[in-house]
């Protein structure tokens, strides 16, 4: 804008913009000038004439906060190279569907974003009242920092991978000292990484150490993307563990004659319940990631199988074709987050013509998620006494009386008299005696 005595205050012409600001500006705050803008005392910057009358004129030295001028951009992204501000084209991709921001932005930028939007709506320019439809506030990175006190009371913040932990035989820290002279030097605690704690961790250094996958992978399960997460070394080694098992139960089953296709038919109880925590995982798998944003608990459902799957010994036809559909399916589960080895992995397994990112998501059988029997828990007055196991199709009298027959349930029944039984279907036998 620019400020004439006469004409009021004028927008700067289109054929004029962008103003550009000067660049030798004076430190008005050095000389003594206190904190305010460079550009108001400079001498020249400001003197310009008046688009409509001509004559002399200031031009505009209060300029909007970053955080607003920063809270339209996402409408005009949607129309590059539209001649306006936006077109019609920002009705076609607005609301955003997924805003991932930090939570210290929710009392300025995420503000701003929202009045900016319906600023928007109210000139007509966008059709929709939120700017988006889901929000993801994610947390901190934290770590551990580390100093030194100098000698006018001041911290000499010393990086972490400049330090060596000492630990007990617990693995918990008992001290650490410098690598350079192996002195000792302060625990600090955790802190938000930052410059000023000097605790920032160099993402390449860990890439190059244990790989990109590997890092991906500890960063999605180390904590719920909503809370602060802790960086530590031995995490990522964890997870460096994960895949290195799974890519030996892949390559080792590979190697395995071939394969026979599952048929549900045919399958024991082992194969069906090793089938059907498959399929419970793709489940949650799919929820976690798509909906509920919980990569940590998606990933811990594959850390689970991958346990199930190498407890299974089961060498039969079917028992290696239900194997190859777990495996095949959880390297289609872990591309997402490990594209690197799954695209390495579905190869060995066979796919060497086919390329993985093509592959639809897993679907779900649901008969798979049948079960033929349930674990019911079984409690005398309120504690529980015993597990029992119940055919699905159980009647609430046939789980009552396997319960009443269980040994352990018995001898807390001994010379009582039952007052009630409560069965919930599929869940517990609760006993009430005195």
């Amino acid at each position: 804008m620019i400020r004439c005595v006469k004409c009021g205050d004028v927008p700067v012409p289109e054929d004029q913009l962008p103003v550009l600001l000067p660049e030798d500006v004076a430190d008005v705050y050095s000389k003594g000038g206190g904190v305010q803008s460079p550009i108001k005392t400079d001498p020249e910057w400001r003197k310009t004439t008046c688009p409509e009358c001509g004559g002399a004129a200031e031009r505009e030295t209060d300029t909007f906060d970053t955080f607003m001028e920063s809270s339209w951009y996402y409408a005009r992204y949607t129309s590059p190279g539209a001649a306006t501000q936006v077109d019609e084209r920002a009705n076609y991709w607005l609301p955003v569907d997924q805003y991932i921001g930090g939570i210290e932005h929710a009392i300025l930028h995420l503000l701003y974003f929202r009045f900016y939007h319906k600023l928007l709506r109210d000139a007509g320019m966008v059709n929709s009242d939120e700017p988006a439809t889901n929000l993801l506030c994610q947390g901190m990175v934290i770590a551990d920092t580390f100093y030194r006190d100098n000698a006018d009371g001041s911290k000499d913040w010393i990086n972490p991978a400049d330090v060596e932990i000492q630990r007990d035989d617990k693995a918990r820290t008992i001290g650490a000292v410098l690598k350079a002279d192996g002195r000792p030097v302060q625990i600090g605690g955790t802190e938000k990484m930052s410059k000023s704690k000097n605790n920032g961790v160099d993402p390449q250094s860990m890439v190059g150490k244990f790989g990109a996958d590997t890092v991906r992978l500890f960063s999605m399960f180390a904590a719920p993307p909503e809370q602060s997460l802790e960086w530590n070394e031995a995490g990522v080694e964890g997870m460096s563990r994960f895949l290195r098992r799974f890519w030996r139960e892949v390559t080792t089953h590979a190697a395995q004659p071939d394969h026979a296709v599952v048929d549900p038919a045919q399958l024991d109880a082992g194969q069906k319940a090793l089938r059907r925590q498959l399929h419970e995982a793709i489940q949650k798998v799919g929820d976690d990631l798509g909906r509920r944003h919980s990569f940590n608990t998606a990933i811990a459902a594959l850390m689970e199988l991958l346990n199930a799957v190498g407890k299974f010994a089961d060498m039969s036809e079917q028992g290696r074709a239900v194997r190859h559909e777990v495996l095949e399916t959880m390297v289609l589960l872990l591309n997402p987050v490990v594209p690197h080895v799954s695209h390495r992995l579905w190869q060995v397994l066979g796919h060497a013509e086919s390329v993985l990112e093509d592959q639809p998501w897993p679907k779900v059988d649901e008969s798979a998620l049948v079960r033929d029997s349930l674990t019911l828990a079984v409690q005398v007055n309120g504690k529980l006494r015993a597990t029992i196991e119940v055919a699905a199709s159980a009647s609430k009298d046939e789980a009552e009386q396997l319960a009443r027959a269980h040994p352990h349930v018995t001898s807390f029944l001994e010379g009582k008299t039952v007052r009630k039984v409560i069965v919930v279907p599929g869940k517990i036998v609760n006993i009430v005696a005195g």
